[in-house]
């Protein structure tokens, strides 16, 4: 079931203050139009300069998005350096090469790199989400984020070895120390974001993605029978050596035919599981124990846009990239909120600004997914 319009507090608890409340949606307010002529010129740099301009596409790109963002009539801010992110990006492929250059001459290298990339995983995640909030700004007051190495131990490699070590089954646990780490140690101005998942809430919405994915498992199980029933004649036609490179090919694409299915209903959980695990976690979230975020994704919908995204983009050679990216900005601007708890101009009035520009030393890993 999708998660029900979360306008107004979960369960009806009542408001923590005596305070009246409001809503104010989000809004995004960019046009393909303009976003096309900001994307064709960074793709065109990007390759022009073999890469280094990338940083500056980024810069350029989200400097458009968050300023498009818009929360009771004011944007929101990007205020990152290029050369932050070039310094991050370098430092990123130098470790990858040293890596690569190790599986080459020395392949048992590749065990203790590969261990040891483990345990920097969480600090790359810790400074990566640091960065992105120091860099953000609303109405010149900026967020900040606090989370501690171990907290993304857990929340990014515990977390995963545990959804993948149970098939999935306790994927929800591993979204709420996901979520409860990356929402949870957020600062607007000094003052604290909490979020709290309840776990409950995360495995109803895990109970469809798990449906499709066992459908996928079993039409694959279906087919892997069906080939074992055939094994004693196909392995009659394999003995002879003219035809045994053409059934090889036909087995191999009998299988992978199979993995179609698994494949597409894997993208369809993924893509319903996260929507309806970000409904959850944003509406468990409050800022300053006050003013309480919402969210209100369809996940069929969400779902749809996604896939058609991904076609036009592929069908276009890349050309429908910025239309596919508005498109999917305003929708998720459209289904978020803040529920705010007396007024707010009053409440940013009481917030100190969060200090100045972030220091260099930030790093950005973008270009490494670490959602599950």
């Amino acid at each position: 079931m999708d998660t029900p319009n979360p306008w107004g507090r979960p369960g009806g608890d009542p408001s923590p203050d005596a305070s009246p409340t409001s809503l104010e949606p989000f809004t995004f307010t960019g046009t393909t139009r303009e976003y096309f002529g900001i994307w064709i010129v960074n793709i065109l740099l990007t390759i022009v300069t073999i890469g280094i301009y990338s940083a500056w596409a980024k810069v350029r790109r989200l400097r458009y998005f968050y300023g498009n963002t818009r929360l009771a009539g004011s944007s929101f801010d990007f205020h990152a350096s290029p050369i932050q992110i070039l310094i991050g990006r370098i430092i990123v492929l130098v470790v990858l090469m040293v890596y690569n250059a190790a599986l080459t001459f020395f392949p048992p290298a590749g065990i203790v790199l590969g261990v040891l990339f483990l345990f920097a995983l969480p600090f790359f995640v810790m400074r990566g989400l640091r960065f992105n909030a120091r860099v953000t700004s609303y109405r010149n007051v900026r967020f900040d984020f606090s989370g501690g190495y171990w907290g993304a131990f857990n929340a990014y490699v515990l977390g995963g070895l545990v959804a993948w070590l149970s098939l999935g089954i306790l994927a929800p646990l591993a979204s709420r120390w996901m979520w409860r780490y990356t929402l949870g140690n957020l600062h607007y101005g000094g003052r604290p974001v909490s979020t709290d998942p309840r776990l409950g809430a995360l495995y109803r919405q895990w109970l469809l993605p798990a449906v499709l994915m066992l459908g996928g498992l079993v039409v694959f199980g279906a087919s892997g029978i069906v080939i074992s029933a055939y094994s004693t004649v196909l392995q009659d036609m394999l003995s002879d050596t003219a035809d045994a490179g053409k059934m090889v090919a036909a087995v191999l694409a009998v299988i992978y035919t199979a993995l179609i299915p698994v494949i597409i209903l894997g993208a369809l959980a993924t893509l319903a599981y996260r929507a309806g695990t970000r409904n959850v976690a944003m509406n468990s979230t409050v800022i300053d124990g006050r003013h309480r975020l919402a969210s209100s994704i369809h996940r069929g919908r969400f779902v749809w846009i996604s896939v058609t995204n991904i076609l036009a983009t592929l069908l276009s050679l890349g050309l429908a990239r910025p239309w596919a990216a508005i498109r999917m900005a305003r929708f998720l601007a459209a289904a978020t909120a803040l529920q705010v708890s007396g007024s707010l101009d009053d409440y940013l009035d009481t917030v100190k600004e969060s200090g100045a520009a972030v220091g260099a030393e930030y790093m950005d890993v973008e270009g490494f997914d670490f959602g599950f």
